[in-house]
This record gives structure tokens, C-alpha cells and sequence, in this order.
């Protein structure tokens, strides 16, 4: 349902029958709700156009309106009526005001039986979102953090819009970094199996470490090689062995890979972030040939300082843009040559109208030079859009990157476990006794990650913010346990009325703005889906909370006498229920049902 769209209907056919184009005829939403609900300046451009005074024109449209000629449009199914409006008038220099009547949104209000029942527009196209982006063998940090919330509230976000929308993470496991971890777990463990001549893969192979050390030898060998031009020779080779499938080598790496995404999506799993493929650098590794001899092909490849490179700079081009490099003159990849056979093979395997990127700012740079190779060398269809998204960084109350107390960056699951913990603090004291140990543990759990995300989503994707986790974990003010506290709430009056609701009905003021709010859900997803800023919907969902509690501590509900109002408001905190739910599972944030 889109309120909007329907009045701008009536409001365009006024415009035709006075010989005005239709399309002046959309409005918006007012930006001074004290004058009224929507407007339209339709007759501020009609009046270019047609030579007019705007005020003229204005005049002219509302006078139809009253006419009421203009109902041609009106379906009996719909919401609409000829009364709908409660006030409708031209105002210097020429805006139409528009307010509608309490029956108009009590009609639509009582018309949604369901969150989905919100959302009339729906879309098919097929995207790809890049996010998440960790690299196997090390521990998720976090500097993760941003990326996998981002990029789960964004999917699921096109989702609900319809979208086929794919989330890959593109784990980096691939080049290099995978050299040395192998150099290093053969120095350490020289004599297993994967290093021996003629080795034969078998199913009872298995690695004589776990995570915790595989988390540690990575950043281990990168040091060495720093300080041993030999082991980063050996690093080298060890590479080029793996790039050309030595078995053994091959082997190795796929098991301490499975070992490193296992532990990953644990941590993912208490987040709520869920990815549909596990794709990896190495997942286009056949692709890259085929990449470098369309490139050459192309005619658009030549060779700098041994390198082979693209030139990506345009003439409009402010700042400058360096050639990119698609293979360093020792024959090795880089990450935008991975990168582009990525795309090559994306869209022979799923040929999507979008790929969205998710990463921080300063990989802004990088996809530019990647998007322009793209397309200069034609490895994808025009249909196909290429976005980057760029995000900011998660800073101390300092200003700076957030470290731990001695200097050092949180891993995620030490993060997790902290707020978690704190969470259980604050909820010690507003929890029923009758909850039990398990229980409790639990809805800290939620409460705590709910603090955590909703702390980092409310504020621009684009923007730099203060990590302050004592303010996130408050339960008063713009927080995810503020949220959660009153999904409780209502649930458990709900549970109080021991009866069913009836129609909705507008008792007060407050009642009107709750019922308002909910019907422009719509509007908020699609600008949260279209700038890919999830801040929208936070935004949304705190006011629609907000609006509640106002209600619930100005009118009766459980104890009101008249069955007709106590009814409508059954209906009222119930929708308001499932709507905040709702829009928190976008956010990829758990409800609780209890607290």
C-alpha cells in the first residue's frame, strides 16, 4: 500500500482535467506537520511552463478538487473516498496543502494484516552483495564489525523489497598470506603427511593444531618473512605450489581454510549474520587466464616496468587516477585482478543486474580502477550495475580507531563476550524471578548484541562514530535494548488482555501519529534500500517505540472500559508488535518476548 501514490493520483487527474501535465500533480510529505500531512508544488513548475502565476494555478487544482470531477480514478476496492480530505488548499506562492481525514487512515490501517502488507512495491532484479571480507587464518576483529552488520541489514533490506539478493563474504584465501602460512606450519610440522613425496589424499588427514593456534601463525610468518628474505623466498614458492595445485600443498590448505570459516561463522551465528555463499579469492582462479587474454584482447593491456597494466583515468577526472595493475612483473595477482575475474565469473554463473560492494572508505579508490577496467574491457553485460559502498570507521571515545585498553584491536568474540556480559549486569535488576539462569543468559545474549549493532546502524554507514558501549547498552534513549525492553512490553500486556482486538480506530492524537508512522514504513525502506543506509529504518523503528510509550502511559488499555476503544487498541499495540519486530529483523536484531 502506498497512500502517496494513490493520493498523487487523485491529485494528478485534478492537474490533467484543468489541461496541466499529470506529472505536476506528486506530492510528498509535508516537512511542516503543524500546516499539514502532505503538500505539492506541482503549480511552482506548472507555472514555467504554462506561464502562469503558481498561486493561479493552485487555485484551479483545488477548486477541481472540491468539484469533485477528478474521482474517475477511484477504485471501490481502495482506501479512497470522495471525503477523504479533511483540508485541501492553495497557499502563497503556490504550494497545495493537503491533510486527510481520521476515517482515510483508519481504512488502510485496518487493511494491513501483516508487516508485508506494508510494502506495495516489489522488485526481481538479481544483486550480489560483496560483504563481510575477512581473511582465513586470522581472527575476526573488530575492524569486521561494520561490514557484516552493514551487509546483513542491507540484504535483507532487498529482500524484503523483493530483490534475488546473494551475500558472499569473498573470504581472502587466496595468494601470498596463504604461502606463508604454509611455510610456517611446515617448519612447525615438518613431517606430516601433506609435505610428503607422493602423497595421497586420504580421509583420516587432519591438522595437528586448532584454531586458536592457526589463528597465530599467520601473523607469525608475516614477521619472518620481513626478517628472512629465505623464508619469504620459501613463502614464494610455496604459493606458486599451491597455485598449481600441488596436491599436498592443495590439501593443506583446503583443510586449515575449513578449520578458519568454521570458526568464522560461529561468530557470524551470534551476530545473526548469515551468508549465502562462502565463496573466497580462489573461487575465480579459473577465471583469471581468461580474464588477463580478454583484457590483451581488448587491446587495452600494456606493459609498465614489467607489469601489465590498464590505464582507468578519464579527462574529467579531478584527482589522479593510476593505471591498474592485472599482473606484477613477476607474474603474480593482485587483488583487483582477482577481483575482476570475480566479476567474470559472477556473472556466468549468475548474470545479476547488480554487484554491490561493501567495504570501508578507503578501498574507494581501488573499486573505481576495478569498475572502469570492467567496463573498459566489456567483461560484463551494460545491464549490469557495479556499486561500491564505503563505510567509516568505529572509533574510541579518544576519536581514533577503537583499540583495547593496552593498545591492541578486540577480537569479535572478546567483544561479544564483553557486552554480553555487561548486558547481563543491566538486566539483573529489571528481569522476573521467575526467569530462569538459562533464560537469562539468553536474553542478555540478544540484549547485548542488539546494543551492539543498533549502536553502529543508527549512525550513517558513511560516517566515522564513537564506540561508547556504556551508552549502547542503556535501555533509555536511541538504543537496541530501549527497542527490546518494549517488545517485551507489549507482549506482555498483550498476554494481560486475554482477549482478541477489533477494528482500529483513531481515539487521540497519539494514536493517529502512531498509525501514521506505521503506514510510511514503506517510504523508510525504500530510501534505506536505495542509499544503503540502514540508519533510515533505526531511525523509524526508535520513533515508532517512542510513539508507544507516550500511548501506553497516556491512555488505558488493559482496564479501559469502553469494549469498542479497548479493542482497538489491542489491534493498535499488536500491529505495533509485529511492525517493530519486523523492521528489527531487517536490522538483523533478535526480539525478546520477555525481560
Amino acid at each position: 500500500m502506498n497512500i502517496i501514490n494513490e493520493i498523487s493520483e487523485i491529485i494528478s487527474e485534478a492537474f490533467e482535467k484543468c489541461g496541466y501535465d499529470k506529472n505536476l500533480g506528486k506530492i510528498a510529505l509535508s516537512n511542516r506537520p503543524d500546516l499539514c500531512q502532505f503538500t505539492c508544488n506541482g503549480a511552482m513548475a506548472g507555472a514555467k511552463l504554462y506561464k502562469k502565476p503558481p498561486l493561479a494555478i493552485a487555485n484551479e487544482i483545488v477548486e477541481k478538487i472540491h468539484s469533485n470531477e477528478v474521482f474517475d480514478c477511484y477504485k471501490e476496492e481502495s482506501a479512497l473516498r470522495k471525503d477523504i480530505f479533511s483540508k485541501i488548499e492553495a497557499v502563497p506562492p503556490g504550494f497545495i496543502n493537503i491533510s486527510l481525514k481520521n476515517e482515510f487512515f483508519e481504512n488502510y490501517i485496518n487493511k494491513i494484516k501483516s508487516f508485508d502488507d506494508l510494502i506495495s512495491q516489489k522488485f526481481s532484479d538479481k544483486i550480489i552483495l560483496d560483504y563481510g571480507g575477512p581473511n582465513v587464518a586470522k581472527p575476526l576483529h573488530i575492524g569486521h564489525l561494520r561490514s557484516a552488520i552493514i551487509g546483513e541489514s542491507i540484504k535483507r533490506i532487498s529482500k524484503a523489497l523483493g530483490y534475488n539478493t546473494i551475500g558472499d563474504i569473498h573470504l581472502g584465501d587466496w595468494g601470498l598470506p596463504m604461502g606463508l602460512i604454509i611455510t610456517e606450519i611446515k617448519e612447525r610440522y615438518p613431517n606430516l603427511v601433506y609435505f610428503q613425496d607422493n602423497y595421497t589424499p586420504s580421509e583420516s588427514d587432519s591438522l595437528p593444531f586448532g584454531i586458536d593456534e592457526l589463528n597465530e601463525i599467520y601473523p607469525t610468518a608475516s614477521s619472518k618473512s620481513k626478517l628472512s628474505d629465505e623464508y619469504k623466498l620459501n613463502a614464494q614458492e610455496a604459493t606458486k605450489k599451491l597455485q598449481n595445485k600441488d596436491i599436498g600443498y592443495y590439501e593443506l590448505w583446503k583443510k586449515f581454510v575449513a578449520l578458519s570459516i568454521e570458526d568464522s561463522k560461529k561468530i557470524y551465528a551470534d551476530l545473526n549474520v548469515d551468508f549465502d555463499l562462502w565463496y573466497g579469492e580462489s573461487t575465480c582462479r579459473d577465471y583469471i587466464q581468461k580474464l588477463v587474454n580478454t583484457l590483451i584482447e581488448k587491446g587495452i593491456t600494456y606493459e609498465s616496468e614489467g607489469a601489465l597494466v590498464v590505464d582507468v583515468k578519464t579527462e574529467e577526472d579531478k584527482l589522479e587516477i593510476p593505471p591498474i595493475i592485472i599482473r606484477k612483473s613477476d607474474g603474480a595477482q593482485l587483488y583487483s585482478t582477482t577481483d575482476l575475474a570475480t566479476i567474470m565469473q559472477r556473472i556466468e554463473m549468475f548474470d545479476p543486474n547488480q554487484i554491490i560492494y561493501l567495504t570501508d572508505n578507503r578501498q574507494s579508490l581501488h573499486f573505481t580502477q576495478v569498475f572502469r577496467c570492467a567496463r573498459k574491457g566489456e567483461i560484463l553485460p551494460n545491464k549490469t550495475k557495479l556499486e561500491h559502498i564505503g563505510f567509516g570507521t568505529m572509533n574510541g571515545k579518544d576519536g581514533k580507531p577503537y583499540k583495547t585498553r593496552d593498545g591492541g584491536v578486540m577480537q569479535l568474540s572478546e567483544l561479544i563476550k564483553t557486552i554480553t556480559e555487561k548486558a547481563y549486569e543491566e538486566i539483573s535488576d529489571r528481569i522476573s524471578n521467575e526467569t530462569t539462569e538459562k533464560e537469562k543468559r539468553e536474553i542478555a545474549q540478544k540484549v547485548g548484541i542488539a546494543a551492539l549493532k543498533f549502536g553502529d546502524l543508527y549512525n550513517h554507514r558513511s560516517r566515522d562514530y564513537i564506540f561508547d558501549m556504556d551508552r549502547f547498552i542503556s535501555f533509555e534513549g536511541k538504543t537496541g535494548p530501549y527497542l527490546l525492553y518494549n517488545t517485551a512490553r507489549i507482549n506482555s500486556i498483550i498476554k494481560k488482555t486475554g482477549s482478541d482486538g477489533g477494528r482500529i480506530r483513531i481515539f487521540s492524537d497519539t494514536e493517529f501519529d502512531i498509525i501514521f508512522k506505521i503506514l510510511f514504513t514503506e517510504d523508510i525502506i525504500l530510501r534505506s534500500f536505495n542509499e544503503k543506509a540502514p540508519n533510515y529504518l533505526c531511525e523509524h523503528v526508535y520513533e515508532i517505540a517512542s510513539l508507544f510509550s507516550k500511548f501506553y502511559s497516556e491512555s488505558n488499555i488493559i482496564n479501559e472500559e469502553s469494549e469498542e476503544i479497548r479493542k482497538s487498541r489491542i489491534s493498535l499495540i499488536n500491529l505495533v508488535k509485529e511492525v517493530i519486530i519486523s523492521i528489527l529483523d531487517l536490522l538483523a536484531i533478535e526480539h525478546v518476548d520477555k525481560m
